[in-house]
């Protein structure tokens, strides 16, 4: 069992910049970094943790829960759809097809929720009933759970994803009908197991996104990460109902808390330098991360051996 000491310990040597493996065709996101390699691309999962269109910390053992968590979910969706996965050479890394992937994010909710100007309840509390091309009856209320799953696409975007309909999405040459017919059965199939699992291990899967594409022969393939702690919103089943019932936020285990320090804090979208994130913060992150998987897996979390991430990667993925 990883405790808050031995998360503690690790503070210092996270995995954040992978530039110095020396690998070709590299490209840095937000939290993954990806290297082109042919008809392979290699993802490496650091322990970034961004918010607000920037890096606000480095969270230990995070890099791993995320690429471990997808592998999880890659294997047991496999019935469902193809997946990219090639193999997985290091607890951080993943080895995988290199596709054409649909520019386009699906985004399915099972539940009417979120904070944000384009969330969902948002849209719904200021009284549209049409979202996505999805049409709401009137009269739910926040967090209260649909009558069956929606999808929610969006257009994907270096800057900000936007709102699309089905009917956008095929107007605007994004997909053909059929390959978004086919997609969006997909993603309620890969929802739908989702939901079945999480259920299972105590927990409820919310909402989440998918990325699909295409492989050399044209067939659709799942891509990037799917059922993440960074993907998608987990709320714990057992306290859901009575909370739900008196009005109260669901339980749940996210990185919102880490947000809102920093917004309390300083201007994270506009101040050049922000300050930095105290360690108790960074170690309960860490800790929760660590919990989702281990209540999303079923198993006990093992951390990567060893105190040299890039050591332990330039081992690990000689010969691919």
């Amino acid at each position: 069992m990883v405790n808050r000491d031995a998360i503690r310990k690790n503070l210092s040597i996270c995995l954040t910049d992978t530039s110095e493996l020396n690998l070709p065709g590299g490209k840095r996101g937000k939290v993954r970094d990806s290297y082109d390699l042919g008809n392979r691309i290699l993802l490496i999962t650091t322990d970034r943790q961004s918010a607000f269109d920037r890096v606000l910390a480095s969270v230990p053992f995070k890099g791993q829960v995320l690429n471990q968590v997808s592998a999880f979910w890659f294997k047991n969706t496999s019935d469902i759809v193809p997946n990219h996965v090639i193999s997985i050479p290091d607890p951080n890394a993943t080895l995988a097809i290199k596709c054409e992937v649909f520019p386009v994010e699906f985004i399915v909710r099972g539940y009417l929720t979120g904070s944000t100007s384009t969330s969902a309840w948002t849209l719904y509390n200021n009284g549209s009933r049409n979202i996505c091309g999805n049409q709401l009856p009137d009269g739910m209320v926040k967090n209260q759970k649909f009558p069956e799953p929606i999808i929610t696409p969006t257009t994907k975007s270096e800057e900000h994803d936007e709102s699309i309909t089905p009917d956008g999405i095929i107007s605007q040459g994004l997909m053909t009908a059929q390959e978004w017919d086919r997609a969006s059965e997909i993603a309620m199939k890969l929802f739908g197991r989702g939901v079945e699992v999480a259920a299972k291990n105590g927990l409820i899967l919310v909402d989440t996104k998918y990325e699909l594409g295409k492989d050399e022969n044209g067939d659709i393939i799942l891509v990037d990460e799917i059922h993440t702690p960074d993907s998608s919103r987990y709320w714990i089943t057992g306290s859901y109902e009575d909370r739900f019932r008196n009005g109260q936020e669901p339980e749940n285990i996210d990185k919102e808390f880490l947000r809102l320090w920093f917004r309390d804090n300083c201007d994270p979208y506009n101040d050049e330098v922000l300050p930095e994130a105290p360690d108790d913060l960074v170690i309960e992150l860490s800790s929760r991360y660590i919990k989702l998987y281990e209540m999303i897996t079923g198993k006990e979390f093992e951390p990567a051996p060893g105190d040299d991430p890039l050591k332990r990667l330039r081992e690990n993925l000689k010969g691919i």
